[in-house]
């Protein structure tokens, strides 16, 4: 008896010394590599407080691995073309001029001129012309996709990407491993046993391989003979088809570019392809000699948690700073980080029109409640915000002083801006804006009036809504 008390004592004071070493290790990594301090805070708490399950959470969830791999990738990658960093300019240039040299020196590349911009309204006119593209492509196409659906929408698009790869087009392509199906995923199967090369992104069953399930490829893109590139907020899905009345319709807008900067539109496709299978797209089959299509000036900004965090909110917070007359903001959700809410608040005090355009009823009923308490702030600081009725508007625009505009797939809402692998397209063009902006369905106001009327209990419910908003 005296040995086996003797033994759980020894096995208590080695499980008390693991708890130290543990929670002081993750300590370490924290504040070493932690930048928010509510963040660095709470997992600290969980680790010292919750001995052994604190460091395994941790490790699975805590541990930006993803970033670490990029980094490595980063050392063995070579590209296709060199970027020059933007130089300041006159500081009479125009009142976008410190826009422009921002982000320039955020994203290390510069806005290419001479570019064609379309606008195509949700999957009714967007997916008969990138169905068109494919099926006119000669030597490459590159497709990224958040969502993929062997349905009524998706079956044509595995035809035509299946159709290039048997004519002899290298065709690529790249679906998320949740968003796309994480347990079963049509298209990806299809394409496979079709032996088109395709692949999930951050997809793993067995959990230890996947470096966060929180991480996803929200990008939509599409990338042709590296001449032509379509981009937006459009998954491939029939509810996307608003001419088949489908049940739960999604309005939606994309849009199709030619011209110099789809070289960098490819570049953010080639390195999500390098980053998941290791193989380089670097020939002209991918980079080609790009001409002049139009007169428009357009950049790529990409952003995600291996090597641009934060870049597509940093961008967006030095237009808010810049603009002169005018903000517009059209996203299906809207749970942006404190700091773009400050932000807005002040560009409406100093006598900025801001507009914030949200769906009355998006497709996430708990992001819908958590936005109140950020969108009251924006009212109370003389913003103006704009419910948009039926059908659901996955749009995802912004526009300022009618002569800047960002289009591409991140949402304003943490998700997006620190988690997600997204891709926006900055656009300096005044037409190409006014008429982003004339494209904007018409919604009712919501007043502060209308938000002091709801009960205590939704409230309650909103406020602690909004506490997951890490999460939603």
């Amino acid at each position: 008896m005296a040995f086996s008390g003797d033994f759980a004592w020894l096995l208590g004071e080695l499980a008390a010394v693991a708890h130290l070493a543990i929670s002081a290790g993750v300590t370490v990594h924290v504040l070493l590599n932690k930048r928010n301090v509510g963040t660095s805070i709470s997992w600290m708490g969980i680790v010292w407080l919750s001995p052994f399950v604190g460091g395994i959470l941790y490790y699975a969830l805590g541990v930006n691995r993803v970033k670490r791999r990029a980094l490595r990738l980063r050392r063995k990658r070579s590209h296709m073309f060199a970027v020059d960093e933007a130089e300041p300019t006159a500081p009479d240039a125009g009142p976008l001029t410190p826009l422009e040299y921002a982000i320039g020196r955020l994203t290390g590349l510069s806005a290419e001129a001479d570019n064609r911009i379309d606008m195509l309204r949700s999957g009714d006119e967007a997916y008969p012309a990138m169905l068109a593209a494919i099926d006119a492509a000669e030597k490459s196409v590159g497709l990224c996709s958040y969502i993929f659906r062997d349905d009524e929408a998706g079956m044509p698009f595995i035809a035509a990407l299946i159709g290039a790869h048997r004519r002899g087009v290298e065709v690529r392509v790249l679906v998320d491993g949740i968003g796309s199906g994480y347990f079963h995923s049509g298209a990806y199967t299809r394409l496979y046993e079709a032996g088109v090369p395709v692949d999930r992104f951050l997809h793993s069953y067995v959990p230890w391989k996947t470096p966060f399930l929180n991480l996803r490829n929200h990008r939509k893109l599409l990338v042709v003979d590296g001449r032509i590139a379509f981009t937006g907020g459009i998954n491939i899905g029939h509810e996307n088809l608003l001419a088949t009345h489908p049940p739960h319709p999604v309005r939606d807008t994309h849009f199709r570019i030619e011209g110099p900067v789809v070289e960098q539109l490819t570049e953010a496709f080639a390195d999500d392809w390098v980053y998941e299978t290791g193989e380089k797209l670097l020939d002209e089959s991918w980079f080609p000699e790009l001409r002049p299509a139009g007169s428009a000036a357009a950049r790529a900004i990409t952003s995600g948690p291996d090597e641009d965090l934060e870049q597509i909110e940093f961008a967006v917070l030095h237009a808010i700073g810049c603009a002169r007359r005018s903000i517009r903001v059209v996203t299906p959700y809207f749970l942006p980080p404190d700091v773009l809410i400050t932000a807005l608040s002040l560009a409406a005090m100093r006598g900025i029109a801001v507009d914030i355009v949200v769906p009355e009823n998006s497709n996430h009923m708990v992001l819908d409640w958590a936005r109140s308490t950020p969108l009251r702030t924006l009212l109370e600081a003389g913003c103006k915000v704009w419910l948009l009725p039926a059908p659901f508007d996955h749009s995802k625009l912004m526009m300022v002083d009618e002569a800047w505009a960002l289009i591409g797939s991140a949402n304003w809402d943490i998700r997006s801006f620190r988690l997600n692998f997204e891709l926006n397209v900055e656009i300096q063009d005044e037409a190409f804006a006014s008429a982003l902006a004339e494209v904007v369905p018409a919604g009712r106001p919501l007043t502060l009036a209308e938000l002091e009327r709801v009960s205590v209990f939704r409230r309650l419910r909103d406020n602690a809504a909004r506490l997951l908003q890490p999460y939603l």
